[in-house]
């Protein structure tokens, strides 16, 4: 699916979330003491914006609308790991551009098995746009498929906008006592290889 698809379907998504608070910019008391939610500020009555509590915001109400219906249709994940020259590339690629995304730390076995159950691979990088998946950091790449989903090629982020920290993909677990003179355990081994170049999302990609 190419970009001008991708563009025509979000322009013609149905307007359904306006009126919930996690989508909403102002707050509506209507003369029957009603309150509803907009992300337009109403022309015939008072209204209150609704601020975000704190000073940095990293949930979805704080994106502008249209950066909130990509991401709603095509979110992003990223899974990485220490010491990972790759990852990090790809991590200053989806900041640098202003990609809202949800990242998952590979560092320890428990990591690296939910991960191959999760994606099917050991290879990090992995980013996941929607249901698309692609394993390994090719630059053209990611931009291409962040590009036909969407995503715009400049930040459109608040200031006030904090990306979520890092979390471990799996759920941490007490570690078992170690017995005396066991060789200590070794760190999972990931491949950090570059995917193949693509210039351009391939004809008819879907997510």
């Amino acid at each position: 699916m190419n970009r001008i698809v991708v563009s025509a379907l979000i322009g013609g998504l149905v307007w359904a979330g306006v009126t919930s608070p996690a989508f909403a910019q102002y707050k509506v008391v209507g003369p029957d003491g009603r309150v509803t939610y907009t992300d337009r500020p109403p022309v015939d009555r008072p209204a209150q914006a609704v601020k975000p509590v704190g000073g940095a915001t990293t949930g979805d109400a704080a994106l502008p609308f249209a950066l909130r219906n990509v991401v709603s249709r095509y979110p992003v994940t990223l899974y990485t790991s220490s010491n990972c020259a790759a990852c990090d590339a790809g991590r200053n690629l989806l900041k640098g551009r202003g990609v809202p995304f949800t990242e998952k730390t590979v560092n320890t076995s428990d990591d690296a098995r939910a991960l191959q159950s999760r994606e099917g691979t050991n290879q990090v990088p992995v980013i996941r746009i929607g249901s698309k998946q692609i394993a390994g950091y090719e630059q053209g790449e990611w931009t291409s498929y962040l590009d036909a989903a969407g995503y715009p090629s400049q930040s459109a982020l608040p200031p006030t906008y904090r990306h979520p920290a890092a979390t471990p993909l799996a759920p941490a677990t007490a570690a078992p006592k170690a017995d005396e003179g066991a060789a200590p355990a070794q760190p999972p081994q990931f491949n950090s290889a570059p995917g193949n170049p693509a210039g351009n999302a391939p004809p008819g990609f879907r997510f």
